[in-house]
């Protein structure tokens, strides 16, 4: 899906088209689990999930994340020249392949990629419960729009990564090399979410 966008040059104005990463059009969206709760004090009780595009000189990419809203830590991510399912299945199980889910919600808005069958028996499959956004109601999903603008503004700065190699080795090392074991956030006490986590793991 592309959205155009209109941009003055000199005298003239030139229609930009700039991707549309939400549709908002899950089959039989799922309940909020999360409106009105306090964020939760120990990992992996809520995983939020949430698609980027990102530029480059041939063309857009998409990026999937996932979040988990105790740390701010991006426990999985997937990049792909689509916007299909397995866009945002392949992050949910690069997280599920390192991290305990015995009690996790998983939390995104109503986008059809979240709410397609192969996603949600993925999320059946490891117990995970899902969650949506009501409609026009993004709130709970702050933390990954955060993030997602913070990627954009430290990373691209205006520009675009060259192709998609580019693309993929310049967000894999500033998520797992820089993003979740350098960066430290004033909501985490300025510590990195790999910090904070070691932090209340030590404490139980």
């Amino acid at each position: 899906m592309i959205e155009p966008v209109a941009q003055k040059t000199g005298g003239s104005i030139r229609t930009v088209f700039v991707p549309k990463t939400s549709d908002g059009r899950a089959d039989k969206p799922s309940p909020n689990l999360i409106s009105g709760n306090p964020l939760p004090d120990v990992p992996d009780l809520v995983w939020a999930g949430d698609i980027t595009f990102i530029p480059t000189s041939s063309g857009w990419l998409y990026l999937a994340v996932v979040i988990d809203l105790c740390s701010r830590r991006v426990v999985g991510w997937s990049l792909a020249n689509h916007m299909r399912s397995e866009l945002v299945l392949d992050a949910l199980l690069q997280a599920l392949a390192t991290r305990p889910t015995e009690r996790t919600i998983f939390h995104s808005d109503r986008g059809s990629q979240y709410g397609c069958t192969a996603f949600r028996k993925a999320l059946g499959k490891a117990g995970l419960r899902q969650s949506m956004s009501a409609r026009a109601n993004p709130y709970e999903n702050a933390w990954t729009e955060s993030f997602i603008g913070t990627l954009k503004l430290e990373m691209l700065q205006d520009g675009c990564f060259e192709n998609s190699d580019d693309a993929r080795t310049e967000i894999f090392e500033y998520i797992e090399g820089y993003y979740n074991t350098h960066r430290k956030h004033s909501a985490l006490g300025y510590q990195t979410p790999n910090q904070f986590e070691a932090q209340i793991h030590s404490a139980n």
